[in-house]
């Protein structure tokens, strides 16, 4: 499900946020995490020069309040009006809401949502989602540096992917290895992900054999 999204300049979108439910869920999509590069000739263009793009993209568990507390004396709450479709109430009320966690200074907008109270409610799951990340980063960052290694990291920094039309191919940096672009097209990224699951539990066989968790 689409929880919010940004319209970009030149068309496209500047930033799309998604709802993804299904077993076992997080520990599959995490791989996804990082910046994929897009290698493609235009159609605009017409010396046939290759031109290249990129996407961040970031994983978030869904957390409930139990997992993290958020006090509410460091939020910044205002409502705003709405846009988009649900007919000229929705451009009247102020239904919208925009909340700034200040300890962090995470900035979160809601407007999808008919009721203020559910905007409200949503942009929490969405907060409590970033917290999370962060936390589980630290905790990664510091685990990787207790071990030496930097494989895999799920960094927002990290390339992880590049898409290149012209070869139609698709290469994972992190593998080392090349997939036909039609294949992740085709929405079939199972066997890229456990190829990565597995990476990553011959990392963790290799620590435990070298003692070094």
């Amino acid at each position: 499900a689409v929880l919010e999204e940004s319209p970009g300049d030149d068309g496209g979108f500047k930033n799309v946020v998604l709802e993804v439910q299904g077993d076992s869920v997080y520990s599959k999509m995490k791989y996804e995490a990082g910046v994929h590069r897009v290698q493609r000739v235009p159609a605009t263009e017409t010396q046939g020069r290759v031109h290249t793009s990129t996407a961040t993209v970031a994983v978030m568990p869904e957390c409930d309040e139990l997992d993290v507390q958020i006090d509410p004396k460091d939020l910044d709450i205002s409502t705003m009006r709405s846009g988009g479709a649900g007919g000229q109430n929705v451009n009247k009320v102020e239904t919208g809401v925009d909340m700034t966690h200040k300890p962090t200074g995470i900035r979160i907008k809601c407007t999808q949502e008919r009721s203020q109270l559910k905007n409200k409610e949503l942009a929490m799951t969405m907060l409590r989602g970033k917290l999370f990340e962060m936390e589980i980063e630290k905790r990664e960052a510091e685990e990787r540096e207790r071990r030496g290694r930097q494989v895999g990291t799920g960094g927002r920094s990290e390339k992880i992917r590049t898409y290149n039309w012209k070869d139609s191919r698709c290469s994972d940096h992190r593998l080392g290895k090349n997939f036909p672009l039609s294949q992740f097209l085709n929405a079939d990224i199972g066997p890229m992900i456990n190829e990565m699951i597995l990476k990553d539990q011959e990392e963790l066989i290799k620590d435990m054999q070298a003692g070094v968790l």
